[in-house]
């Protein structure tokens, strides 16, 4: 069964208050997804940026490859880690974000949230 993207307008009135009906689980599991990609990115980025002074991060949508092979091409064996788990939460966020039907919602969502605990664990002690 295709995704009705609709669903997404109704996720969007309930966490801003405005529901009138709540949101299927399919459309939470989406963006449980999504969001986990970015809270793990947009920390990587910030680590970058804030803490070791890189001034190249583009600010368009490049950011995010550039981001993860920043990461991937690391001489450190954590920092490389990094990279790898962004890169693999930046696939599944764009087939969530993208496709009409994703089997194995749930696991999904379930590997995507860990993954993102682990870079943001990860970057507060390297």
């Amino acid at each position: 069964m295709t995704f009705d993207w609709s669903e997404y307008l109704k996720l969007a009135q309930e966490l801003a208050g405005q529901a009138v009906g709540p949101a299927k689980e399919e459309a939470k599991l989406r963006s449980s997804v999504s969001r986990a990609y970015y809270a793990a990115f947009c920390k990587a980025r910030n680590y970058l940026r804030d803490i070791k002074g890189d001034s190249s991060i583009p600010s368009t949508g490049a950011a995010h490859g550039y981001v993860i092979n920043v990461f991937k091409s690391s001489s450190d064996r954590l920092g490389r880690k990094i990279g790898d788990d962004l890169d693999r939460l930046r696939i599944r966020r764009t087939k969530v974000d993208y496709k009409d039907s994703v089997t194995g919602l749930l696991s999904i969502a379930k590997i995507s949230l860990k993954s993102a605990q682990d870079v943001i664990s990860t970057l507060n002690i390297i």
